[in-house]
């Protein structure tokens, strides 16, 4: 790296911790809390997994000269805030003064960002999500595809043959944001939402041109892109004249779209649990905790819990839709990150520390007893499922939206 190319980097970062007033954590009194509450430090109780170690990077680059920027430092950055945080915010609840460490672990991830270092497995599927509307690169033709396939067998499983799933319906309610995965590889996830729609009379559709609930631009930490993610999705409301955006179970989509993708929403925003426990509260659907006789338990996904302030809709869902519902302990806000999240699932340089880091929530989930998990987020039901072969959990990994969809009576 030249030299003035590291001064004109060192710019951009200072630039970017003066744009976020990161200057706050150097309030930091060093009591070691933050690892206590890490499950990531917790799994490996070394220096460079603390919070305060990952997050002391990114501030203490207030307090290095240019030439210390160098391509050894970046990496070193780049591995703290994207390999050894899911950004998960336990941290946050738990420190002795109230620092927001997990968003200065962002603040990381934005200032790589602005240097064109983000890696490239959360990159591709951002610049997807800006070209093609979604980070899988579904078509509209397969997304109709798939669509009418997934309806026609909703209706031949559960006899109502009003059930449907629309695409571009204009004037409807609501308007369904759904991971990619659901139309490439969780068809049954769709096929519920579907199904309980139906089962409320609920008018609703899908968006051909953009239907993603994700939001790489947050992951990423890259704020601009962030925006336009946004401004696709309710550009698409628009388009359609819908009254409501539905998000499909994502932790993250939730607390982006809800709260943190800088774009003021011009229509209400709700994720789908907040909406099923508004179905059941006003008698909409009915359900049979019967139909779901093992024991449940619940992972609560950080981002919607932690950051979205969503806990206790999902569990007055399950207790209507299941016989036996146990809690995991810790559960709710302290609950521990599953270790998926901030990108790092999709990372394969960061398994043996996803993995590893995990072992926490496995232990929880084996002394809940519970044969089903569920959890309101595509990326720890993938998380979840690789903890339930790695760890012989021997349980099987559910939305909540499924076991509503097993428990419908019509």
């Amino acid at each position: 790296m030249s030299e003035r190319e590291s001064e004109r980097n060192f710019q951009k970062m200072l630039q970017v911790l003066r744009d976020h007033q990161s200057v706050h954590f150097e309030a930091c009194v060093r009591c070691g809390l933050c690892g206590k509450s890490c499950h990531v430090y917790l799994s490996d109780p070394s220096v460079e997994n603390l919070p305060v170690t990952k997050a002391q990077k990114v501030v203490g680059l207030q307090r290095k000269k240019s030439e210390e920027v160098d391509e050894k430092f970046l990496l070193s950055l780049q591995e703290s805030v994207y390999g050894r945080c899911t950004g998960c915010g336990r941290c946050n609840l738990n420190c002795s003064i109230g620092l927001n460490i997990a968003s200065i672990i962002r603040v990381g991830r934005t200032i790589l960002s602005a240097l064109g270092r983000t890696p490239e497995k959360l990159l591709r599927p951002l610049k997807n999500q800006l070209e093609y509307g979604n980070q899988m690169m579904v078509s509209a033709d397969e997304m109709r595809e798939t669509a009418t396939w997934i309806a026609s067998d909703l209706r031949l499983e559960s006899g109502q043959e009003s059930f449907d799933i629309p695409i571009d319906k204009e004037g409807a309610r609501i308007l369904y944001l759904v991971n990619p995965r659901e139309i490439k590889f969780a068809p049954l996830s769709l096929m519920a939402a579907a199904g309980v729609f139906g089962a409320a009379k609920e008018s609703w559709t899908l968006a051909s041109r953009f239907f993603d609930v994700t939001n790489f631009g947050f992951i990423a930490g890259d704020d601009e892109s962030m925006k336009q993610v946004a401004e696709a999705v309710f550009s698409e409301g628009k388009r359609l004249g819908v009254r409501e955006v539905i998000l499909s179970e994502c932790g993250h989509g939730a607390r982006v779209f809800k709260w943190d993708s800088g774009v003021a929403s011009p229509l209400p925003t709700k994720s789908i649990i907040e909406l099923l426990d508004l179905y059941i509260e006003q008698g909409r659907v009915r359900l049979d905790k019967k139909k779901n006789a093992a024991r449940v338990t619940l992972h609560d996904p950080c981002n919607l819990v932690r950051w979205s302030g969503v806990s206790e809709a999902q569990r007055r869902v399950l207790r209507e839709a299941c016989a036996d519902f146990k809690e995991m302990i810790p559960n709710r806000a302290q609950n521990y990150c599953c270790g998926g999240g901030g990108g790092m699932q999709l990372l394969q340089e960061c398994s043996e520390v996803r993995l590893r880091s995990a072992e926490i929530k496995a232990n929880q989930i084996r002394s809940s007893g519970a044969k089903v998990v569920a959890t309101p987020c595509h990326t720890c039901i993938d998380q979840l499922t690789e903890l339930n072969k790695k760890y012989q959990l021997k349980v099987e990994i559910s939305t909540v939206t499924e076991l509503v969809y097993n428990a419908l009576l019509y």
